[in-house]
């Protein structure tokens, strides 16, 4: 065995100790062990890379686009199919397609990251101050939950926005009001597993407050499987903000923002098909990465799974 195979099985050895000497040691081990199960799933592994495409193409599409997003020449290339000039054709406003997309990968992460931003944690302090609380507390914010889980998120969403107005930081608004109480339900039931649990009490016997026990003990529990239903979400997230771009009430032209490239291509849907094709398959590869990712993050966090 060479020194290199040596040190190598050493380090794995001190990674999947059994009595780590250190918190660090521990936080390094179940890392590991995480990403070992993670990467094991090979469709988890396609998602994480479609996920890792859209971050770059995000923040390289100065470099990468070749014209620009919102000027385009409608005199001489206007509705132009996919070429060598144009790979994803032009729109009826003469403006390069492919341009437009990779500007619009900005506006999704814009969207997804804020919702996630607001929507989760709000979910994880609901959640866990009902579970914790119990009693009248409990009730209230579980019916208050309850009202938000009784109408579908994109007509909810639709209700928000039309109160706010149309554009794109209203819209990011009404998605998140409507996203919370998915994450909240998973938070009170994480909340509820633990509440009575001999760690928890040893917290309560040493002195601890109950917004300490709540903040340091408990939303800790609860991130992994928020993350994993965060990351499952976001697909949906992304179709919501499509659809009220698609209905004129989300992003506002000029922005490349997907939805509504596919709205303001439906008109030449049988002729020119690539006006709206080019969007949609962006919208569904990214949302196809996002479940991927999802389902791979599920089985990888998940602390019942066996050693891979």
């Amino acid at each position: 065995m060479s020194a290199s195979d040596a040190g190598s099985l050493s380090r794995r050895e001190w990674l999947l100790s059994e009595r780590p000497a250190s918190r660090m040691q521990a936080r390094l081990g179940r890392a590991y062990v995480t990403w070992r199960r993670f990467s094991a799933n090979r469709l988890a592994f396609v998602g994480l890379l479609i996920i890792i495409a859209l971050l770059v193409v995000a923040a390289f599409a100065d470099v990468l686009a070749p014209h620009s997003p919102t000027i385009g020449d409608l005199k001489n290339a206007r509705l132009l199919p996919p070429s060598a000039t144009h790979w994803f054709g032009t729109d009826d406003l003469g403006r390069d397609i492919y341009s437009r997309i990779v500007y619009g990968s900005r506006w999704t992460l814009y969207v997804v990251i804020l919702v996630a931003v607001i929507a989760a944690p709000i979910g994880l302090l609901v959640g866990t101050v009902a579970g914790y609380a119990g009693g009248w507390t409990d009730a209230i914010l579980m019916r208050v939950t309850d009202i938000f889980l009784a109408f579908p998120k994109l007509v909810l969403a639709l209700a928000f926005v039309a109160a706010l107005g149309p554009g794109i930081e209203n819209a990011v608004l009404a998605i998140a009001i409507t996203s919370w109480p998915p994450y909240a339900r998973i938070a009170r039931a994480e909340t509820l597993t633990v509440r009575n649990s001999d760690y928890i009490k040893a917290v309560q016997l040493m002195g601890a407050s109950p917004f300490r026990i709540v903040l340091r003990h408990i939303m800790p529990l609860c991130i992994s499987s928020l993350i994993v239903r965060v990351t499952l979400d976001m697909a949906g997230i992304i179709l919501t903000a499509a659809g009220l771009g698609f209905l004129g009430l989300g992003a506002q032209p000029p922005l490349p923002e997907w939805g509504a490239m596919i709205a303001s291509g439906r008109r030449f849907i049988l002729d020119q098909w690539w006006v709206a094709a080019a969007p949609g398959a962006a919208i569904l590869i990214v949302s196809l990465g996002f479940n991927l990712l999802g389902d791979g993050l599920r089985d990888a966090l998940d602390p019942r799974s066996g050693d891979q």
